[in-house]
Formats: structure tokens, sequence, C-alpha cells
């Protein structure tokens, strides 16, 4: 059984992939001067994103990754310039 999480999820994997087709299309349409159509994609694309900030309100926050550990460094002693004749 899917559970309403999961449910969700899966929704918001699927309105961020269409978020990034229509980010394309309206791209491709804006560079070939169609304005009619990318005005169009915008208001899909503005529907989708409350959409998915809606989605997202209701999912639990996730858990930051842990800290990592800083890496020693090893610094060496700077060799004496030679000098040129």
């Amino acid at each position: 059984m899917v559970t309403e999480r999961e449910e969700k999820r899966a929704r918001l994997a699927a309105v961020e992939q269409k978020l990034a087709r229509l980010g394309s299309r309206h791209d491709l349409a804006m560079s070939a001067f169609k304005f009619d159509e990318a005005r169009e994609l915008q208001q899909r694309i503005a529907m989708l994103e409350r959409e998915r900030v809606e989605l997202a309100g209701t999912m639990p926050a996730a858990a930051p990754p842990p800290a990592a550990a800083p890496m020693p460094v090893m610094i060496r002693p700077r060799r004496p310039a030679r000098r040129r004749r």
C-alpha cells in the first residue's frame, strides 16, 4: 500500500520534471520570438510552481547532511630560490 507521503513525493517529482520541460520549451519559444507561446508556457509554469510550493510545504524537512570533518593540510617549507649567474 502506498502511503500519502510517497504519493506526495511522487507528485512532487512529476511536477519538478514538468517544470524542467516547460522551462526548456519557454526558453526555446523566447529565443524564436514566439512571445504568445512563451506567455502561455509561463502561465503553466507559474501554476506548477505554486503546486510545487504547496507540496514541498507538506513534506517533512530533510535531515541536514552530516558535517564533514576538516581535512588536515600539510604545509611544506619553501625552498630557497636559486640565483642565476
